[in-house]
């Protein structure tokens, strides 16, 4: 139960392997207003991104097909892109031409034949999500105008009541998706990185056991009671319930965690999403019915959940440093061990082939 296993070279170094064919956070939508555009960068792609005047989102990607200028550098009237180089026009959530304005009735080929790059882009929880199709699979704009039963759901927070209340968090990380998946699933760090009255101390640390098994890209944590020494937890006791706990993690990138206590309920998604091969960013989106109604619990949440954050991001800014120098790394069991299942997990994803690391119920123990 104590072997070390080390890390691939992929993860020591800087960049890391991105899994395409995937829905992931682009960025959050209420700043996507009519007549704007906003740009991204996604998995190394540059993206404009948008809402139509129907209120349709779109992601289109930041490069006209004619030249290669930006199309964030051109106009956007609400229902047509313009680029700012020779002024073609794109209907943006297909991609395609709609006009060229050099062309003359002696020359015969026809704009609509024409795509710009158009990505599949919904909202949902207050994030535009966008559809990164795997390499070599055609044209975006295919996948854009693609009926939805050709592409996976897009994600969405569990809620479980029609009030609820609700805050998202963010925070940039000088690391590959690889080392930020695998912090954020770390169960050891808590008791040092997130030392705090309001959490937990170094002394609080004892032995755990948890138990998990496989779910499709994924695998879960199963329903428990939640840690003793973690004092937001041990303020539902005030309802009076018994309080559980479920955390499922999900290729490529989400952890949700639910906590109930009777009918009410606390859930969290939260996304390491790839900006670059070398780059990633941590959007957290939680929603409750807890203490609904208590003045600024909305404010109050958003303070703390932020300093939780941050210390993540402190921590992955140092770790960074010493990751310049390409350090040989390892994993251990049994705290290690759901990072040893999310690379088994990747690894099948990008080859296609592969079992699934868990065939049944585990149970796993460390000190936290």
């Amino acid at each position: 139960m104590n072997d070390l296993v080390q890390l691939g070279s992929h993860a020591a170094g800087p960049p890391a392997e991105l899994i395409f064919g995937d829905w992931y956070p682009a960025l959050r939508s209420r700043g996507l207003r009519v007549g704007k555009m906003t740009t991204a960068l996604l998995l190394g792609v540059p993206l404009v991104l948008g809402r139509k005047k129907d209120g349709r989102l779109f992601a289109m990607r930041d490069l006209c097909p004619h030249r290669g200028i930006p199309l964030s550098a051109g106009w956007f009237d609400g229902e047509n892109v313009q680029c700012k180089y020779h002024g073609w026009k794109f209907e943006p959530c297909s991609g395609q031409c709609r006009e060229i304005p050099s062309l003359t009735q002696h020359e015969t080929l026809e704009p609509g034949k024409i795509y710009a790059g158009a990505y599949p882009c919904e909202e949902r929880d207050g994030y535009a999500w966008v559809y990164m199709p795997e390499a070599g699979t055609g044209r975006a704009s295919y996948f854009s105008a693609a009926g939805a039963d050709e592409l996976p759901p897009v994600p969405e927070l569990p809620k479980f009541s029609a009030k609820y209340r609700s805050a998202h968090l963010v925070a940039d990380l000088p690391c590959n998706v690889d080392h930020g998946i695998i912090g954020l699933m770390d169960p050891a760090h808590g008791p040092f990185v997130h030392q705090a009255w309001w959490w937990r101390s170094r002394a609080s640390i004892h032995e755990k056991t948890k138990h998990f098994e496989p779910i499709p890209q994924g695998f879960r944590m199963s329903s428990h009671a939640p840690s003793a020494n973690s004092a937001p937890y041990k303020l539902l006791g005030v309802y009076g319930e018994p309080i559980t706990t479920t955390i499922d993690f999900v290729l490529p990138n989400r952890r949700y965690e639910t906590i109930r206590a009777g009918a009410k309920w606390f859930s969290s998604l939260t996304t390491v999403t790839p900006v670059t091969p070398s780059t990633c960013r941590i959007d957290v989106l939680a929603a409750w019915n807890v203490f609904y109604h208590v003045p600024f619990v909305t404010s109050i949440a958003t303070y703390f959940g932020a300093r939780f954050v941050a210390q993540d991001q402190q921590t992955m800014i140092e770790q960074a440093q010493g990751l310049r120098y390409h350090p040989g790394l390892m994993l251990i069991d049994d705290a290690d061990k759901p990072a040893k299942w999310y690379f088994a997990l990747k690894q099948a994803r990008l080859k296609g082939t592969g079992e699934h690391p868990l065939n049944g119920p585990v149970t796993l123990h460390w000190r936290s």
